[in-house]
């Protein structure tokens, strides 16, 4: 079992470092010796010096870091309280609903690009950090209700009945009881939710391609050309890029790891 573990690790991480790796290596190093570590004769900072070089991609960090928590804390909000609508009470058309939220996970949102765009056109969001925030929090949304319904079916009736009886309104029951009970569940979604929205191109390529409102991935693209790619400054954006997702991995891995396991243990 832990060599199989030890297994899965290493193939996980191994992206990891050849991408780390060759960041801190000249060009002719990365393609002469890509799996070797660094020495001195290869070793470089100049992917870093040029990505630092440009006063824009610092603001390129900011709008994915702003886009990315915003559209977390929407989607976490947003979310819960639908599924705890959708959980709680029972009113006509309420599976109906649940089916309707459901098409959001089986049909993705890409489909209905062009719609999408002339709709945010019209409402002046194109080039905006506004825009990309409703686009991926109506990405990302479906699944969050979804995972976070079956969660809540799952919490003691006694115990909201109880609440109930000793005075505690509906908004209490659901922001200090229900709430803090759905932590795991809430860092699973936080971390299906942010994954592909940092790592996103497709949306900032669309809707925010210019005026200093392109994300970490777009402005990456800058060193990407026809003829002539900066390696270098490729691997440095992306060895950067990753920090703020193997932070935010860490912070909440215990919370994932007990909502996956959840129930997989009698």
């Amino acid at each position: 079992m832990h060599v199989v573990l030890l297994s899965y690790t290493l193939i996980c991480i191994f992206p990891v470092y050849l991408l780390v790796n060759n960041s801190f290596k000249k060009r002719r190093a990365i393609f002469k010796e890509p799996l070797s570590l660094p020495t001195e004769e290869t070793f470089s900072l100049v992917g870093f010096t040029k990505m630092f070089s440009r006063v824009d991609f610092s603001i390129y960090f900011y709008n994915s870091t702003f886009v990315t928590l915003t559209t977390l804390f929407l989607v976490l909000l947003f979310g819960a309280m639908a599924a705890w609508a959708l959980s709680e009470y029972k009113f006509k058309g309420n599976t109906m609903l649940g089916l309707y939220l459901a098409f959001g996970i089986m049909l993705p949102i890409k489909l209905g690009t062009v719609s999408i765009l002339q709709l945010l056109n019209s409402m002046n969001l194109v080039n905006t950090l506004t825009g990309l925030v409703i686009v991926y929090t109506a990405q990302s949304l479906p699944l969050a209700i979804w995972i976070l319904t079956e969660f809540m079916k799952q919490v003691n009736q006694e115990l909201k009945e109880a609440a109930r009886c000793d005075g505690v309104n509906e908004y209490q029951l659901f922001f200090y009881i229900i709430l803090p009970l759905m932590r795991p569940p809430l860092a699973t979604v936080a971390v299906f939710t942010m994954v592909p929205v940092w790592n996103d191109l497709w949306w900032p390529l669309v809707l925010a391609p210019s005026g200093g409102k392109q994300t970490v991935i777009l402005g990456m693209q800058q060193y990407i050309g026809q003829y002539v790619t900066n390696w270098n400054a490729v691997f440095a954006s992306l060895s950067t890029a990753l920090i703020p997702i193997l932070i935010f991995y860490m912070i909440f891995s215990r919370q994932l790891i007990r909502s996956i396991t959840s129930g997989a243990v009698k």
